[in-house]
């Protein structure tokens, strides 16, 4: 289980129920990302259900239009982020889409590329083209991987492009995307095709986390390696409510390489050490905690961080 209340440093802390009882513990820390060189697209979903948060009214009469006007909060979101994404990208711009739109929610509407600076004047408030009153996620996962085609082919270590698709409601192709991506991993593990890394973030009430959950899962266990002997992961999700600063997108990206203070060491809340880093605390950390942990804390020099993990116990 994937724990939703995550205590800064941490980006992303994973639970997993041992047969033996024990808890093995994933998680990374958050840090500025060295990924500079990728090209970056950004996919803001255009079904009508995202209508009220982009500041239009579900009144038709032009009468009432004044007393039913909503505030636009995707407009500035998406500013912050295309000026954040920015810098990672090789271009210095971002590509901008809007997806899930038209009747079957099967069209993209495709608004260019923009720098920080270029992105603050640009209007956001839904796509020109109809509505979407479906949510196919397909379309824009090919229209993303067709354009960066000729992205030089690097491995996982280094993707050629990082794309980010906010979302609000259920995906009807989750199957067909599956399909699709999992040939697609197949291409990159055998050099033809560069790696893509794909961020699905839910917002609002209405998404079905399972699903999600089961776009981030469908590599474990498929060993797709690339040439190094890394295995490949196409998908992370992330729901809105975790987003708590900008870097955790990026979370995916840590490594066990990445050390980010020289000594540390696990305990749970019994103070009994679980595990020791001498060589430095990584990144990326895959620990046990014994059986009836409640938290964990790391110890590092110069303090210290303490993660409850109840909610995955429940």
């Amino acid at each position: 289980m994937q724990l939703k209340n995550v205590v800064q440093p941490f980006g992303e802390v994973n639970v997993y129920k041992q047969s033996n009882g024990e808890l093995e513990i994933v998680a990374t820390i958050l840090i500025v990302p060295d990924i500079e060189g990728a090209r970056v697209g950004l996919a803001l979903d255009g079904s009508a259900s995202m209508k009220k948060i982009y500041g239009i009214s579900g009144v038709v009469s032009s009468f009432f239009a004044d007393a039913a006007v909503t505030q636009n909060v995707v407009e500035p979101v998406a500013r912050v982020m295309v000026n954040y994404l920015a810098n990672f990208s090789s271009t210095g711009k971002v590509d901008f889409i809007y997806w899930a739109c038209g009747a079957a929610g099967e069209l993209i509407e495709d608004l260019g590329s923009f720098s920080g600076e270029e992105i603050h004047n640009v209007i956001i408030k839904g796509p020109k083209i109809p509505w979407g009153t479906g949510t196919q996620l397909l379309p824009p996962v090919r229209f993303f991987i067709d354009k960066y085609k000729d992205a030089p082919v690097l491995g996982v270590k280094q993707p050629a492009a990082i794309c980010l698709i906010i979302t609000d409601g259920v995906i009807e192709d989750l199957e067909e995307v599956k399909e699709f991506c999992f040939k697609y991993a197949l291409e990159v593990a055998d050099g033809h095709k560069p790696f893509i890394k794909l961020l699905l973030i839910g917002v609002g009430k209405e998404i079905d986390e399972v699903q999600l959950e089961d776009l981030d899962n469908m590599f474990e266990g498929s060993f797709i390696k690339d040439s190094t002997g890394k295995e490949i992961d196409l998908w992370d999700y992330q729901t809105a409510d975790n987003i708590q600063i900008l870097e955790q997108i990026f979370k995916e990206f840590v490594s066990a390489e990445t050390i980010v203070t020289h000594y540390g060491r696990i305990l749970n809340q019994t103070g009994t050490v679980c595990e020791e880093y001498n060589f430095g605390v990584p990144a990326f950390m895959r620990f046990r905690l014994p059986p009836d942990s409640t938290s964990f804390t790391l110890e590092f020099s110069g303090g210290s961080v303490t993660q409850d993990i109840s909610e995955a116990l429940k």
